[in-house]
């Protein structure tokens, strides 16, 4: 249940705290003082689309907290990210900036949007003003149904059937494509293969043919500088090289330790750099091999090089993307030319599971229409007690096509008046009827839902007289397991509250300010008069207010009522 509900800074709301208590909540006030502001900040909270427009103007943010009882289930919170608390109670957060940024908050963790949205879906179910249009739309029919009948698991476990049969029927789709076709793939995979196999890339080759292609290009001017360095190091023609220059000084030193060791030290490191310039003698010697090539050696390696970049480009950029792609089209090439043994073992799988899913289809069938007979008995009960003891109330189910929700069609008809055939709801009800219709549908299908909290964002609409005292003592017994939330115009259903509201607009240095207030008795006798009788209250508007308020303690009262368990 939704204990507590503080707003900053949403449209034309700086600062509300509001208590809610169990049972029939309902917000009352003049035409844009702001109360479907209320019901826009608690699906703000509660994780729904919520853009920067609904920052009040000249502020930088807005947020809003909503106190909640925990939910029954210990594991919930867990799923939703957050911890418990120690009171037992949930607390949502969320704060939007005018830069888009939003920060929401289960507990005080932080959580991202979708996981918000979670947690609100099992606190509250927000029933808007659009709801009434979507139900018009005959592809929510199945849903309605669906979760009235039970269905959930018998969709499961077709839904599963149908995905596995729909992929094997892909899969023979694709393998009996035009022979033109596959034709042409054959061919395409082929050259692919062969092109690749007859240049056979190793893994490294491409960058190190890069480096011998550009010492080659450059061997003869290499060459000379090598030669140079190593007739530098060896001796050439008459002079003596570095080695032997570092070897007869290594021989001087050693002469002389005859008579003294302190040249020693100096005739080892000379000897150390002799056999440095002997290891570079040897590696320049090695390079000037490496340069020795013959005259078609640079060309054999520019046609290899170029065949390399060649299939880089069209399946690289790497030789193991190229060895990827290889493996690929071999493995394509295997299925397409054993197609058609394969399509034959795909036509044996379908024909063994076309069958299992039929079944489960018929199952689920089956359980939607036990849930459609039920459904419009309860639908019809509901109404009639709504002030439309007339109405014909019929879920139709029409057989079609396997589809991922089943072999079904159905869509909602009514009858208003007696005589007439039922037609299409989409084309039959009116603005007051979808009211009541809407109604008496969120009233059945909550008998099994756990939500504790139910929002009503002006149910009145089209609603007057006889009918909307009926709503509104629907709305009171709705309330009698459960929290309800509702705004409102009208006074039968604000009589009918345990709980009123009155939300106001006011004006003061040239900005606009909504307050939210609980009413007293005394209050909620003046708002009913308003309701009544606009701004001209007289005290007969206001005897007659309070006669509202004993009739509804009096309905409230009725012994077939007593053993409804309370919201709050």
């Amino acid at each position: 249940m939704l204990i507590d509900l503080q707003i900053e800074n949403i449209a034309v709301i700086e600062r509300a705290e509001i208590a809610f208590s169990g049972g029939l909540n309902v917000l009352t006030g003049e035409t844009g003082a702001g109360k479907s502001i209320v019901i826009d900040a608690l699906h703000m909270v509660t994780g729904g689309r919520a853009g920067r427009e609904i920052v009040r103007t000249g502020a930088g943010w807005a947020a809003v907290t909503a106190v909640f009882d925990a939910p029954e289930d210990p594991e919930w919170l867990e799923r939703c990210g957050a911890e418990p608390s120690e009171d037992g109670t949930v607390v949502l957060f969320r704060k939007l900036t005018t830069d888009g940024r939003s920060v929401c908050r289960i507990n005080g963790r932080t959580v991202s949007v979708s996981q918000l949205r979670d947690a609100g879906g099992a606190l509250v179910d927000i029933h808007g003003q659009n709801d009434g249009r979507r139900m018009l739309d005959e592809t929510t029919h199945l849903r309605y149904l669906d979760g009235y009948a039970g269905a959930e698991e018998a969709l499961k476990a077709y839904a599963a059937s149908y995905r596995e049969l729909t992929a094997l029927e892909e899969q023979l789709q694709s393998l009996e494509m035009d022979e033109g076709e596959r034709a042409r793939t054959l061919d395409m995979l082929t050259y692919q293969i062969e092109e690749i196999e007859r240049v056979s890339p190793v893994p490294g080759e491409f960058e190190e043919l890069e480096r011998k292609r550009e010492l080659l290009k450059n061997a003869a001017r290499l060459t000379d500088v090598v030669e140079q360095a190593v007739a530098a190091l060896n001796g050439a023609g008459s002079g003596d090289g570095a080695v032997t220059l570092a070897q007869e000084a290594e021989s001087a030193l050693r002469h002389a330790e005859k008579y003294t060791d302190r040249f020693t030290q100096a005739a080892d490191q000379i000897r150390e750099a002799r056999y440095q310039l002997d290891d570079a003698v040897e590696t320049l010697s090695d390079a000037l091999r490496e340069l020795d090539f013959t005259p078609g050696e640079l060309d054999r390696l520019e046609e290899r090089y170029a065949a390399l970049r060649r299939l880089l480009k069209k399946y690289g950029p790497e030789e193991q993307d190229v060895q990827d792609h290889l493996a690929a089209a071999r493995e394509k090439l295997e299925e397409l030319q054993g197609s058609d043994g394969a399509a034959e073992r795909l036509r044996t799988k379908i024909a063994g599971k076309r069958p299992e899913t039929e079944a489960l289809a018929e199952r689920l069938s089956a359980i939607r229409r036990k849930g459609a007979d039920r459904l419009e008995k309860q639908i019809v009960r509901e109404l009639a007690d709504l002030n439309m003891k007339g109405i014909r109330f019929e879920v139709r189910m029409d057989r079609k096509e396997l589809s991922a929700a089943g072999a079904d069609e159905v869509a909602f008809y009514m009858s208003a008046n007696a005589g007439e055939a039922p037609g299409r709801l989409s084309r039959i009800a009116s603005g007051g009827e979808l009211s009541r219709i809407m109604l008496a549908m969120k009233n059945v299908l909550s008998e099994s839902d756990t939500v504790q909290t139910l929002v009503f964002d002006e149910i009145d609409t089209g609603v007057s007289g006889v009918a909307a005292q009926r709503v509104a003592e629907k709305l009171w017994r709705l309330g009698c397991g459960r929290q309800v939330l509702c705004v409102s115009h009208l006074a039968q259903i604000a009589a009918m509250a345990d709980a009123q509201y009155s939300v106001e607009k006011t004006q003061n240095d040239g900005r606009t300010y909504t307050t939210v207030r609980r009413l007293d008795r005394a209050g909620r006798r003046a708002e009913l008069g308003r309701l009544t009788g606009g701004d001209r209250i007289t005290a007969l508007t206001l005897e007659s207010a309070e006669e509202q308020l004993r009739q509804a303690d009096a309905y409230k009262a009725l012994p077939n009522d007593k053993d409804k368990k309370r919201g709050d």
